[in-house]
């Protein structure tokens, strides 16, 4: 996979490459850079299987310069990434459709595994961020929930988590379906990013 990060601030550029770089992810091939939306559309189209675009960058003029790219890239994932948007402006990038929506304070884990759910055909905003307008409540986990969501966190598979907790897989299998729906997951890895980033679990 070849990955290009769109911002203009050396810095940021500097850190999201050495971060993605860091993570030693064996499916990234490449990662570039440009410091404005032109040269990201102009590169994008030939070399790039994925572009993480800043929100602020010169040329981007709001979510027009979202679409562009999104042209240029003929289906190809694009992201945006800010660290001043607000939850709104996340969904409405979303609806225009950007496959993801990356705050600049994630860390370097959470960067690289969003960018592989991203590659993977699904989209991904942090759901503590959407939280801040939302607030969704997840007081209404059972405690039984909470023992499932843990051992989605740790990786588990249903089969292990049944046998720790001494259930049927069937009914792990059913808890994690109403863990999706009360945390609004797509599914259970989506479920353990949701409780990792709020810190539902310990």
């Amino acid at each position: 996979m070849r990955i290009l990060v769109a911002d203009d601030h050396d810095l940021i550029r500097e850190t999201l490459v050495m971060f993605l770089k860091a993570q030693g992810l064996s499916d990234i091939a490449e990662v570039g850079t440009v410091d404005q939306a032109e040269s990201a559309i102009a590169q994008a189209p030939d070399a790039f299987d994925l572009v993480l675009l800043d929100y602020d960058m010169p040329g981007m003029d709001g979510l027009n310069g979202l679409a562009r790219i999104r042209n240029a890239m003929q289906g190809r994932p694009v992201a945006i990434l800010s660290g001043t948007a607000s939850p709104s402006v996340a969904r409405d990038a979303i609806e225009a459709g950007a496959r993801g929506f990356l705050p600049k304070t994630m860390g370097a884990k959470s960067l690289a595994a969003a960018i592989q759910f991203i590659a993977g055909g699904d989209v991904f905003v942090p759901y503590g961020f959407l939280e801040q307008a939302d607030a969704k409540p997840t007081g209404d986990l059972t405690m039984r929930e909470m023992q499932v969501l843990r051992g989605l966190t740790e990786g588990r598979s249903n089969k292990d988590i049944a046998r720790e907790l001494d259930l049927q897989e069937v009914t792990i299998k059913l808890h994690v379906k109403t863990l999706c729906r009360k945390l609004g997951a797509r599914n259970r890895t989506q479920a353990a990013m949701i409780a990792r980033d709020r810190r539902l679990v310990n």
